[in-house]
């Protein structure tokens, strides 16, 4: 039974380092050139986000046919996707755990932006994020894991 859970923990692990490290070198890093595809997280979903006190009308309804915040989102999350399909029949537990996640970040995300009181609540570090003031911490969505491990888990008193 132990040697089940190992995988399904490295996943989980796996995935919320990929999502830190994601979110910090990629979607700010790059998403702050406006010539980068990356910049619909810093000058669309943040933007807003500031705008909006957390809300973004974006995730309010679903449309394939719009190319917005959401979508991109989810084609970067298609994209993820496939690129681990090789490892699902050599790791079915780990890539198991690791599209989980994917899922639960969707979710969490899209539910925390479209109910910032759920979000202050539930997913505080993400909440911190975005109204904190200092959004060069808190990267992760999920499970603020990886933020406590690198040191950049900020929690922001003043929001309380």
């Amino acid at each position: 039974m132990f040697s089940l859970a190992i995988p399904v923990i490295l996943g989980l692990l796996y995935a919320n380092a990929g999502e830190w490290l994601m979110h910090k070198y990629i979607l700010h890093a790059l998403g702050k050139n406006r010539q980068s595809f990356w910049t619909y997280h810093w000058h669309e979903h943040h933007a807003v986000c500031a705008k909006n006190a957390m809300l973004d009308p974006g995730y309010q309804s679903l449309s394939l046919t719009t190319w917005n915040t959401q979508t991109k989102e989810l084609a970067v999350l298609a994209g993820i996707v496939l690129l681990h399909l090789p490892l699902l029949p050599l790791f079915p537990l780990f890539t198991g755990a690791v599209y989980t996640s994917l899922m639960l970040y969707y979710y969490k995300h899209r539910k925390a932006h479209l109910n910032p009181a759920w979000a202050k609540q539930h997913l505080r570090w993400h909440y911190d994020h975005h109204l904190g003031g200092n959004c060069a911490a808190n990267w992760c969505v999920t499970w603020p894991w990886f933020d406590y491990l690198m040191g950049t888990r900020i929690k922001d008193k003043k929001l309380d």
